[in-house]
Order: C-alpha cells, then sequence, then structure tokens
C-alpha cells in the first residue's frame, strides 16, 4: 500500500473558526479569514500533485502551534490535499491528529496512507 509524506511550514489554521463575512453584490457572504486563506495557499506552494492515493485512507497529522489558543483542526489541511494526494477528501475514513507546540516554527507534519477499510464491519477495522 502506498503512502505520502510531507511536512508543512505555516501556521495551521482552524476551518470552523476561520470565517468572516463578506458582501457581495449586496450579499451576504461567509468565507475564509485571511489567515485562513494564507495558510491554504501555502498547501498549494508546498504540496506537489502526485498520483492520486486510492480507496480508503488514513491521515496522520501531527500540528505544531505557536501556542495553545488555536483549536485542534486539520480540515484545511484535508482540504489543501485534496486534489494534490488524493481525488476527494471522502476517502479518509480513519484521522489521527496530535497536537504540539513550537513558537519558532509551526508546521504540520503528514502522512495520508492507503488503508484496507471495511465501512460496515467496524471489528474488522481494529
Amino acid at each position: 500500500m502506498r503512502s505520502y509524506r510531507a511536512t508543512i511550514y505555516g501556521e495551521c489554521q482552524s476551518k470552523a473558526n476561520s470565517r468572516r463575512i463578506v458582501f457581495h453584490g449586496g450579499v451576504p457572504r461567509v468565507i475564509k479569514s485571511k489567515k485562513a486563506m494564507v495558510f491554504a495557499t501555502d498547501i498549494s506552494k508546498q504540496i506537489l500533485r502526485k498520483p492520486f492515493l486510492e480507496g480508503s485512507l488514513h491521515a496522520d497529522i501531527k500540528i505544531y502551534y505557536k501556542d495553545r489558543r488555536p483549536d485542534l483542526d486539520p480540515s484545511l489541511i484535508l482540504d489543501g490535499l485534496q486534489d494534490r494526494w488524493y481525488k476527494n477528501d471522502r476517502q479518509i475514513m480513519k484521522i489521527t491528529c496530535e497536537r504540539y507546540l513550537d513558537k519558532a516554527l509551526p508546521r504540520c507534519e503528514v502522512t495520508v496512507s492507503e488503508l484496507n477499510w471495511d465501512e460496515h464491519d467496524p471489528k474488522r477495522n481494529q
């Protein structure tokens, strides 16, 4: 089974808590915050496109924040890897996510691996 690994430099942002309201044609819209947009751009600049991983996947993510304030949220990372390492983030069946502190070098260490997964029998996935 194949897997890809990379380190994304920059401070990970929470997708849920990184929203702002803007008006487009007089209609209010909710979009990513500027910091979240910068982080999404960081991902696209640092992660090369590779042949897509197939089937069910496991994402193992270690997020190093500058401080304890941000929520542990790998959503922007998973979104950013879509169309780079895998076709759709719905392929992610298992997420292991850990939080650490590194004031000097915030980053995300990410490994995504193909996974034998049975959606109908959780006991087989132990």
